[in-house]
């Protein structure tokens, strides 16, 4: 559209040009019909750029369509997504400015954390049993719940229980010390028992089309190695269980990108006998999980019942650690 000015001159830096494309969905596909576009929504693809960057035989296998047919429908969508992606640092300084600080409770660890557990990121709690990862989950699931001016993030918490430790009795008492009513808080709070690998990854298939929705706000995975562990055992066996791991993390990475949440997955640990110096103590998972998580939180118990947590990754923050309590009420500094 040209506006032109009272004049009948037209100075250039005067003309704006509107142009309203239509966003493009899966749809606008050729060859795709309803059923076809129905198969792919079922299988979690919205938007045309997430079908482009798949492969044929991971499309057949997801959407359960044939692999001659998931190549041309991947085709389509290179031609009709935006595949280049490239924005400026400023525009994603903007986007930046949509994450959200969740407190933990303690004023010590949210300085670590620069104001707190952001959303957009994966955050991987580990350490030895009794270090406190299981009572940082509770913590913030009763966190998440609080208004956005008390430092929560006013919506529903997903937790995916893999050994059994949810308990709805802590959760009572660490609402009641927030000022919650502990049955609107347990009723904001939506477990699952995950009895496999294969059950706790399809959890989070069940989380995304519950989050059309339900406002999601924090997934907790507690814990996330335990189920692979268990079940691929050996060195033969470990290609397949980073392969399967990484695929879990990438669709938790989805999950808190779309719905602007947090994702807290708790770990196991084991001692390395090979270190002579310093904690041998390393986290399941190797790299996979390494790279995978955004912050990185090792626990460690101290003296007189006090814990540590240190920030050994982190994309902008420096290392630190942060001494903090779990009390009946909570988490405190």
């Amino acid at each position: 559209m040209v506006k032109k000015t009272a004049s009948e001159n037209i100075d250039e830096d005067e003309i704006t040009i509107d142009i309203d494309e239509p966003e493009m969905t899966i749809e606008d596909l050729p060859g795709v019909g309803p059923a076809t576009a129905e198969k792919l929504r079922e299988a979690g693809f919205e938007e045309l750029l997430a079908i482009a960057v798949m492969s044929p035989m991971e499309l057949a296998e997801q959407a359960e369509l044939g692999e001659a047919v998931s190549s041309k429908i991947i085709q389509a969508a290179k031609k009709l997504a935006n595949i280049g992606g490239f924005i400026s640092g400023n525009a994603l300084l903007d986007r930046r400015k949509t994450v959200q600080k969740l407190t933990s409770g303690t004023s010590a660890m949210d300085e670590l954390l620069g104001g707190g557990f952001e959303t957009q990121s994966i955050c991987e709690v580990f350490g030895e049993f009794g270090s406190g990862k299981t009572q940082i989950g509770h913590q913030l699931a009763v966190n998440t719940i609080l208004p956005i001016s008390q430092g929560g993030l006013n919506g529903e918490v997903f937790y995916i229980d893999t050994e059994d430790t949810f308990r709805p009795e802590r959760i009572a008492q660490m609402a009641e010390a927030v000022g919650m009513d502990p049955q609107d808080a347990l009723d904001r709070i939506h477990v699952a028992r995950a009895y496999n690998s294969a059950h706790q990854m399809l959890l989070v298939d069940e989380i995304k089309r519950m989050a059309k929705s339900i406002d999601v706000k924090l997934v907790i995975v507690d814990s996330l190695t335990s189920h692979f562990r268990a079940e691929y055992v050996g060195r033969g066996m470990l290609a397949s269980r980073q392969q399967k791991l990484n695929k879990h993390l990438k669709e938790l990475k989805q999950l808190s990108d779309v719905q602007n949440a947090l994702i807290l997955v708790t770990n196991q640990v084991m001692s390395n006998p090979a270190a002579l110096w310093g904690d041998p103590t390393k986290a399941i998972g190797g790299h996979i999980v390494g790279h995978a998580s955004t912050f990185r939180l090792y626990l460690r118990k101290s003296k007189g019942g006090r814990r540590i947590a240190r920030l050994i990754d982190s994309p902008n923050l420096p290392e630190g650690e942060a001494v903090f309590t779990v009390t009946a009420e909570g988490l405190k500094d």
